[in-house]
C-alpha cells in the first residue's frame, strides 16, 4: 500500500512539472520581454554624476523620484514664465501613483526613468533644452506609458500578458518624450547610445551603477571543506592548537553579519538578535569545532578545525588511525600520549573500524605489486633463498609464526607467510614446518628454485632429506645457516668444559669454532672437510704434523698464553667425541656452501617495530604489520653504511670470518 501511494504521489508530481515545451516558450517570452524592456532604456551621459548628486542632496531612493521632481519644477517655472500651447500635460491616476512611490524597493526595481541629454554638456545645460522652442522636447508632446510587455500593456496595443499573479505587482512604467506627436521628430542631433550605457535603478547611496552594493546582499559563509580526493589531505600540514588561543581568535574576529538570520519557533518571523553572538568551543575526537549562537539559540556559523571525509568522518581522526598502523604505532601508547597532552584521541572503536576497512586490505594488496615486481626480476635464474621463521611471542606460547624468504643476491623479500596456532590444531611446535611447506609450495610454481638456506631445524631438515623427503624430487639442495652451526658447535663445547677438569676448553672454545668457520669456507667435499676439521685434535695437543697431514699455518709464537691439552685426556676425549660426532658429521655437507641467514635475522628485528612481542594483535592486523616491515626493509635495503665525521665507517659487522684462527 506504501509503494502503490509513493508511485501515485510520484505520477502527480511528474503531471506538475512543465514538459520542455512549455519551459521554452516561457524563456522566450522573457527573453523578447526583455528585449522590449531594453528597447525603453536612454543613458544620460556625463549628466550622471550630477544625477547621482542632486539624488543625495534631496535624500530620494531611486530615480524615478529625480525625475519626477523634475519634471515637477519644470512644469512649475514653465507654468509662470510662458503660457501652455495645446492640452496642459495630466498624468493618469495609476502613473502617478506609481512614479511618486518611493518606499517600496520591490517598486523600484520596475520603474525606469528615461532622460536626454549630450555627451558634452552637464545635467544644467541639458535641462536647458526643455525651456527652448522645441517640438521633441516640450512636455506637451509627452506621455507616460506603460512598458512594453507589462499586463496592462495590452489594453494599448494588444501586447501579450505577463504570467505574473502577484497581488502586488506593480508594472513598471516610463515617460516617453515626444510620445505624443502625431509625426516623427527629428533625432539627428541625439547621440548615439550603447548597451553599456544604459541607466539602471541603484540605491542613492552606491556610486557605482553596475555593481549591487556588499551590504545589499546576503552574507556568504564558508562552508566545511570537504575531502574529494586523496590529494587533499595527503601532505597538508597540521599543528596543535590550544582552546584559549582558538577562543581568542574567534572572539576577535567580525562576522559578516550583524544580525540573527534564523527563524523564531513562536511567530515564524526572522531573530534580528544583534552581535556580540556566543562562542562555543566543543571537541570530537581530534577535531575542534567553533559555534557562533546567538541569545536565542540559533546558530549564526560553524567551523571545523579539519576537513570532512565522506559519511561525516574528519580527515584527522582517519590519518591518525592509519598512520597508527603505518608508523608501527600501538593505539594505547598514543592514546596515553593525547591523554597526557590533554588532547582530543581518535575514539577506539573508531580506530579499529578503519584500520581493518581501509588499511588492512590495502596494505596486503601494495605488498603483492611490489612482489611480482621482484619476482619478475628473478625470471630464468636459479635463485638461492634464505629463509627463517619468527614468532609473536618467546617460548613454545606464541600464537603466530611468521615464515619469511629473502633472496640471497639482492637481499630483498620475497616472500612472507603468517601462520596461525589455530590452523595447526593450536600445537605451536609445528608451526614453523608448515611456514616451510607453503614456503616452497609457492615459491616453486613461481621461480625457478635452486637452493634454499635454513638454520638447522629437525623437522625441516627431514621435509628435505634427499632419500625420504617430501621435496626429494624437486632437486633443491638445502644448506644450513654458518652462523647457527658455530653456535652449536660452541654450546657442546661450553657444557663439556664445565664438567670438572675440563675447564681447559674454554680457553679454545673460540679457536675451536673459527677453525670450523675456516673448513667450510675452504672444503668444498665432505672429505676435504674432514681432512682439514681432525687438524683440531692434533692442533690443541701440540701436534702440528701427524700421519693423515699437517696443520697449514705458519710459525707459532712461543708466548701465546694458551695451555696444551694432554693427548688421551679426559678432556682430550671429550673434544674428540663433539668434533667427530657422527651426527654432526652426516650434515656437514649442508655447510660447505657457506650460506649466513644474517641478513634475515637483521629483518626478524626490525619486526619488532611494527609487531612487538609485548602485544596481541588480531590476525589480519598481525600479518599486514610484518609486511609492513618487509616494504620498509626492502625500500631502504640499498640505503649507504651510516659513516662519522671523519668519513669512517660508524657501523660495521665483524664476522667470525674476520676474526679466525685458522691453525
Amino acid at each position: 500500500m506504501q509503494d502503490h501511494t509513493y508511485y501515485l504521489a510520484e505520477e502527480k508530481a511528474r503531471e506538475r512539472e512543465p514538459s520542455p515545451s512549455k519551459k521554452r516558450k516561457r524563456e522566450e517570452v522573457k527573453r523578447s520581454r526583455d528585449r522590449r524592456r531594453q528597447k525603453t532604456r536612454i543613458s544620460i551621459g556625463v549628466a550622471f554624476p550630477k544625477w547621482k548628486s542632486l539624488m543625495r542632496n534631496k535624500g530620494f531612493q531611486s530615480d524615478a523620484e529625480v525625475a519626477c521632481f523634475l519634471l515637477d519644477s519644470y512644469e512649475r517655472g514653465h507654468a509662470t514664465s510662458t503660457p501652455m500651447k495645446g492640452k496642459p500635460f495630466r498624468v493618469t491616476a495609476p502613473a502617478v501613483a506609481s512614479v511618486g512611490a518611493s518606499s517600496g524597493t520591490d517598486r523600484d526595481k520596475h520603474l525606469n526613468v528615461i532622460a536626454e541629454a549630450t555627451e558634452s554638456q552637464g545635467l544644467d545645460q541639458s535641462l536647458s533644452m526643455f525651456e527652448e522652442d522645441n517640438v521633441f522636447s516640450d512636455p506637451l508632446n509627452s506621455v507616460i506609458d506603460w512598458v512594453e510587455g507589462s499586463p496592462y500593456f495590452h489594453q494599448q496595443d494588444g501586447g501579450e500578458k505577463d504570467d505574473c499573479s502577484d497581488e502586488e505587482y506593480l508594472p513598471p512604467i516610463c515617460i516617453r518624450m515626444g510620445g505624443a506627436l502625431k509625426t516623427a521628430p527629428s533625432i539627428d542631433r541625439l547621440p548615439v547610445i550603447g548597451i553599456d550605457e544604459t541607466v539602471h535603478d541603484q540605491p542613492a547611496h552606491e556610486d557605482p551603477p553596475d555593481e549591487p552594493s556588499p551590504c545589499d546582499q546576503a552574507p556568504v559563509f564558508p562552508g566545511p571543506q570537504h575531502v574529494l580526493c586523496e590529494d587533499d589531505i595527503i601532505g597538508a600540514r597540521a599543528s596543535i592548537v590550544y582552546e584559549d588561543c582558538l577562543r581568542q581568535l574567534a572572539t576577535f574576529l567580525i562576522l559578516p553579519v550583524n544580525k540573527c538570520t534564523g527563524l523564531l519557533i513562536e511567530t515564524g518571523g526572522v531573530c534580528d538578535c544583534v552581535s556580540p553572538f556566543e562562542i562555543n568551543i566543543t571537541s570530537k575526537g581530534t577535531a575542534t569545532s567553533v559555534e557562533w549562537v546567538c541569545p536565542n539559540g540559533h546558530s549564526v556559523w560553524r567551523w571545523n578545525s579539519q576537513p570532512v571525509m565522506k559519511f561525516g568522518m574528519q580527515a584527522g581522526d582517519f590519518l591518525l588511525s592509519t598512520n597508527i598502523l603505518l608508523s608501527g604505532s600501538n593505539y594505547a601508547k598514543v592514546a596515553l600520549l593525547f591523554k597526557f597532552m590533554n588532547m582530543g584521541m581518535v575514539n577506539k572503536n573508531t580506530f579499529f573500524s578503519i584500520q581493518d576497512t581501509f588499511c588492512v586490505d590495502t596494505v596486503k594488496d601494495f605488498w603483492e605489486e611490489r612482489r611480482s615486481e621482484a619476482l619478475s626480476r628473478l625470471q630464468g635464474k636459479d635463485v638461492v633463498v634464505l629463509a627463517d621463521g619468527r614468532n609473536d611471542s618467546p617460548g613454545h606460547c606464541a600464537q603466530y609464526c611468521s615464515y619469511t624468504t629473502m633472496e640471497n643476491d639482492t637481499k630483498e623479500i620475497i616472500h612472507v607467510v603468517t601462520i596461525d596456532k589455530r590452523h595447526t590444531s593450536w600445537n605451536s611446535a609445528v608451526m614453523e614446518k608448515e611456514g616451510f611447506i607453503e614456503t616452497v609450495d609457492k615459491l616453486t610454481s613461481e621461480i625457478k628454485l635452486a637452493e634454499i638456506c635454513t638454520d638447522a631445524h629437525a623437522q625441516i631438515g627431514a621435509l628435505m632429506n634427499p632419500d625420504e623427503g617430501r621435496y626429494k624430487a624437486l632437486g633443491i639442495h638445502h644448506s644450513l645457516d654458518m652462523w647457527h652451526g658455530a653456535k652449536n658447535l660452541a654450546k657442546k663445547i661450553a657444557a663439556a668444559a664445565k664438567i670438572r677438569g675440563q675447564s681447559i676448553l674454554l680457553i679454545w672454545l673460540k679457536d675451536i669454532v673459527n677453525h670450523f668457520w675456516w673448513c667450510c669456507k675452504t672444503a668444498h667435499t665432505s672429505e676435504q672437510f674432514l681432512a682439514l676439521w681432525v687438524g683440531i685434535l692434533h692442533h690443541v695437543c701440540d701436534i702440528h704434523t701427524w700421519t693423515m697431514g699437517r696443520c697449514q699455518h705458519g710459525h707459532l709464537e712461543e708466548t701465546r698464553g694458551k695451555e696444551w691439552i694432554q693427548r688421551d685426556s679426559k678432556c682430550h676425549q671429550a673434544l674428540v667425541d663433539i668434533v667427530l660426532n657422527k651426527r654432526w658429521l652426516k650434515d656437514v655437507h649442508k655447510y660447505l656452501r657457506f650460506r649466513s641467514t644474517a641478513d634475515l635475522e637483521v629483518f626478524q628485528n626490525h619486526i619488532l617495530m611494527y609487531a612487538s612481542k609485548c602485544y596481541a594483535f588480531s590476525p589480519p592486523v598481525y600479518e599486514a604489520r610484518v609486511l609492513l616491515a618487509a616494504l620498509d626493509y626492502n625500500f631502504h635495503r640499498n640505503r649507504p653504511t651510516m659513516k662519522t665525521a671523519e668519513v669512517s665507517e660508524g657501523c660495521t659487522r665483524k664476522t667470525a670470518e674476520d676474526t679466525a684462527y685458522t691453525p
